[in-house]
């Protein structure tokens, strides 16, 4: 285990757990929500904003950060934390997705992913070398293995295939390692398959990672196909290493990935959907520039303590048909409080023993929209 890395498993209530991530920038309590700051910010909120929401660690993308600014400045600026005034632990995503999603023109090798950048089409190569590179020069606490991220739903050879590529990236990323202190993770791939992920996580667990995330979903196929394959894979991860979901998700897939074992999330949804006045409440989604809310001088939640719900719906929306900046904002800001305010009720949930009765409340809400 990397120095000052530890993770600590507390409770367990059914396969869900409540545990405590010590990294060299501080602890966080499991399971946790990390905002996503693509390019080192959270989009439309400032990091101080982002702090009060309750946020205890931040993502950003090594894709993104290496087009711009280039990881050097990030560097030179003292890592990734530093760079954009956070004081807290910070987690790196190696850019396989980004190549998949993103980039123009991508040829993948044995050696890596060649692809043209999606802002000016400059050639790049990604290797699981050149990742390990850059994410040590960001200087995450925590980087992750370059791996190859194929659609879904797809046929089983070129899952098998890309599965076992990101094994062979993975041993490789390892041996690429020169700082001790970053933890990087290793990902379990194989689709849809249950055999795929078994194999994925038990020759990623014998590399001895000191964290497993769970990839390849969220591309495409559905809620319980994606219940299905975390049921296939949690069962051989080592229950004393953190557990990462990565891209995931809406409220109802939080908590069906809490029950499977998961222990770490993130996704961009908060902030886009504050951008597009769609508002997360434990009453279910508000869409604010419906014309009920016209003159509702409801806060979005009673109980919410954040900057947005010091106003009423009927301002929320006001701002957004005036074209005002500051209504994505403030629904950023809720979208995001309210996703640490729930994986914080699920821990909670968890120690005392209570997570099936507080899953099925939050469940039944959000699978009825």
């Amino acid at each position: 285990m990397q120095p000052g890395f530890a993770f600590t498993l507390e409770a367990t209530d059914a396969g869900a757990r409540a545990g405590t991530l010590t990294t060299p920038h501080g602890s966080v309590p499991t399971p946790l929500f990390m905002p996503v700051a693509t390019a080192a910010t959270v989009k439309g909120v400032d990091i101080g904003r982002v702090a009060e929401t309750g946020a205890g660690m931040i993502l950003a993308n090594t894709y993104h950060l290496h087009l711009r600014p280039g990881e050097a400045v990030v560097e030179e600026a003292g890592g990734l934390a530093a760079f954009m005034g956070w004081n807290g632990p910070t987690l790196t995503d190696s850019g396989g997705f980004q190549v998949f999603s993103l980039a123009e023109q991508v040829k993948v090798t044995e050696e890596g992913a060649v692809f043209r950048s999606h802002l000016d089409g400059k050639r790049i190569e990604l290797t699981p070398e050149t990742a390990i590179a850059i994410q040590e020069r960001i200087g995450a606490d925590i980087a992750m293995q370059l791996d190859q991220v194929v659609a879904l739903p797809n046929d089983q050879a070129t899952v098998a295939d890309a599965m076992r590529r990101s094994l062979r990236w993975a041993e490789r990323c390892l041996a690429a390692r020169r700082r001790p202190e970053q933890a990087v993770f290793g990902i379990v791939q194989g689709g849809l398959d249950p055999g795929l992920r078994r194999e994925s996580a038990e020759r990623l667990v014998a590399l001895g990672f000191p964290g497993y995330a769970v990839g390849g979903l969220s591309v495409g196929e559905g809620p319980e196909a994606m219940r299905q394959a975390l049921a296939a894979t949690t069962p051989w991860l080592p229950a004393d290493r953190p557990r990462y979901l990565m891209g995931v998700g809406q409220p109802q897939d939080i908590v069906m990935a809490v029950a499977e074992g998961v222990d770490m999330f993130d996704c961009v949804l908060p902030t886009r959907c504050g951008r597009t006045a769609l508002a997360y409440t434990f009453a279910g989604p508000v869409k604010l520039k419906n014309a009920r809310h016209a003159a509702d001088q409801r806060p979005l939640e009673e109980d919410c303590p954040c900057l947005a719900c010091r106003h009423s719906r009927s301002y929320l929306r006001h701002l957004f048909l005036a074209g005002e900046m500051l209504g994505p904002i403030l629904t950023s800001i809720h979208n995001l409080t309210f996703y640490q305010r729930l994986v914080s009720r699920l821990r909670a949930a968890i120690v005392s023993g209570r997570f099936a009765a507080e899953a099925g409340r939050v469940a039944a809400v959000w699978q009825a929209d």
